[in-house]
């Protein structure tokens, strides 16, 4: 009875999305019963990490259908733990969202639609960490396309609208290719189990898996914005708001490398194919760094830092070793984290000063010290100063890499360390200017004091910056969309003060992940 718990964080949001429905006229129920659903979700998540590293994978049979008939649904050490990570991040980001909903739209207004919507995006991403099955998992990403579309057309600007296009093009482009896969897979092996694919993916021929492989992977790599179809990420994500922007660079992504993870791991553990996923690895790295040093705008920056260190999460996976893969899982978890909280503090920024554009800021470390200080350290802890969280994961990348032979590793590890530099530089000089540096001496545009007028502050024709740093210190942050931001600041910490357990956590993980057999057992039993 008790593995009956796998299926709350998938059957909680979607239970909940239908009662915000119900109640959408209610501001305040919504909220509440919004911040109860993810706070259970979170609760159970935990539990069933703590199962799952002290008994052994939780396996439920949903209907009582057996696996490879029915929808079979696994909590290990691995999908256990990011369904947490995920579902601290989605609860922190739900707290941002509704403290911005009261701050620009008033305490009695209902978010009738961002609510369900939201509810809805998180039981997609718990469903696919917890699949067991192919075509499960394209449920899930389906979910998660439906309700992102949603979410980032907000507001139905024109740049928002034209952005949700971009995305949902490339999406359903994804979906389709996924499906062609899913029938491949099908047709080789008679199964889309996990489990069962680990048993009979051995007994295809090789030019066989080599294509399966290859769709599959494709697939991911558009999900996971993997270069070289990592292009539509940079366009879609900074024109959203605030709170759905954190949430698609913290969860959207990852979900697509989990996905790598679980088939490279489980269905094709020694498929020959590590050098191309290095190949890539190294590309993401280094086009996605390249991208970020060139921009302008804090957002677009961090979109671009997001697929940077994408690559990262694959070199694991393609160096193929226990601590390469621990290396990954751990990476994984800290990047949740530290990107959330980066693009939540971009929305305190453009909050408080109107834009996120670096042509326009500066002065903020005097007008709003603890919004340096919020941004200051998750930026060094993506950018891997020690001895942050983000400076262990890539330690133990660059170590796992560095234990293979060959040009390519050596490659490889020169790229992380140049990717880590540029990351560095990119982020100081991003910190620099929008809150060391005065604010630039020149007159601002209409669209920027229309949107200073937006939150109580002037707006009679063209502003000088003197007139805008007076608006901008008159002006508090709301604690509403703070609070959280700072709770997620104290969690990227939290990881780097529990970095020994957490580390020791994802060995088990890897360990696991690499064995196969107590997911297949918990799949499908002993006997099988």
């Amino acid at each position: 009875m008790i593995d009956q718990v796998v299926l709350l964080p998938v059957i909680m949001p979607l239970l909940g999305a239908g009662l915000c429905l119900v109640l959408g006229r209610s501001a305040a129920a919504q909220r509440l019963v919004s911040v109860i659903v993810l706070a259970l979700v979170v609760a159970v998540a935990g539990f069933l990490l703590h199962r799952a590293d002290t008994v052994g994978p939780q396996s439920v049979d949903v209907g009582g259908w057996p696996a490879g008939i029915g929808i079979s649904l696994v909590a290990d050490r691995l999908s256990a733990l990011l369904l947490l990570v995920s579902a601290v991040v989605t609860l922190c980001v739900l707290l941002y969202s509704l403290g911005q909903g009261v701050a620009e739209y008033g305490r009695a207004t209902p978010l009738s639609v961002f609510h369900p919507t939201f509810l809805v995006l998180s039981a997609g991403v718990s469903n696919a960490f917890l699949s067991a099955d192919l075509f499960n998992l394209f449920v899930g990403f389906e979910i998660l396309l439906v309700s992102s579309y949603v979410l980032i057309t907000l507001g139905g600007t024109d740049a928002r609208v034209r952005a949700g296009t971009i995305y949902i093009v490339v999406s359903l482009l994804s979906s389709v290719l996924f499906l062609v896969a899913i029938a491949c897979v099908y047709a080789a092996c008679g199964t889309v189990n996990f489990a069962e694919l680990a048993l009979r993916m051995p007994d295809v021929s090789l030019p066989v898996q080599h294509v399966l492989q290859l769709l599959l992977l494709s697939v991911f790599a558009i999900k996971a914005a993997v270069f070289p179809m990592s292009a539509w990420l940079p366009d879609s994500y900074p024109t959203a708001p605030a709170p759905v922007t954190a949430v698609f660079a913290g969860l959207l992504t990852k979900v697509g490398v989990y996905a790598i993870i679980r088939t490279q791991t489980l269905i094709f553990p020694d498929s020959g194919m590590n050098d191309l996923l290095m190949w890539a690895a190294i590309l993401t790295m280094l086009i996605g760094i390249l991208g970020a040093v060139a921009q302008s705008d804090i957002k677009r920056l961090l979109s671009f830092t997001l697929v940077s260190h994408i690559g990262y999460m694959l070199l694991g996976v393609a160096v193929g070793t226990e601590l390469g893969l621990t290396g990954s899982i751990f990476y994984v978890a800290h990047h949740i984290t530290v990107q959330t909280t980066l693009f939540l503090v971009a929305g305190l920024i453009e909050y408080r000063s109107g834009t996120t554009s670096l042509d326009k800021l500066g002065g903020l470390a005097r007008a709003a010290p603890v919004l340096a200080v919020m941004f200051f350290v998750p930026a060094m802890n993506l950018a891997g100063i020690p001895p942050l969280s983000g400076f262990l994961g890539k330690l133990a990348l660059v170590q796992a890499t560095a234990d293979l032979p060959g040009f390519l590793p050596a490659l490889a590890i020169g790229v992380a360390i140049a990717t880590s530099l540029l990351t560095l530089w990119a982020v100081a000089k991003a910190w620099n200017r929008a809150f060391w540096q005065p604010m630039p001496e020149e007159t601002v545009d209409r669209d920027h004091t229309d949107s200073l007028h937006g939150h109580g502050r002037p707006a009679a024709g063209d502003l000088r910056t003197s007139d805008i740093v007076e608006a901008v210190e008159d002006t508090r942050l709301p604690r509403s969309m703070a609070v959280p931001t700072l709770l997620l600041v104290v969690v990227g910490l939290a990881l780097t003060v529990l970095a020994g357990p957490l580390f020791s956590l994802t060995e088990r993980a890897a360990a696991e992940t690499l064995d196969r057999s107590p997911y297949v057992e918990a799949v499908l039993g002993s006997e099988r």
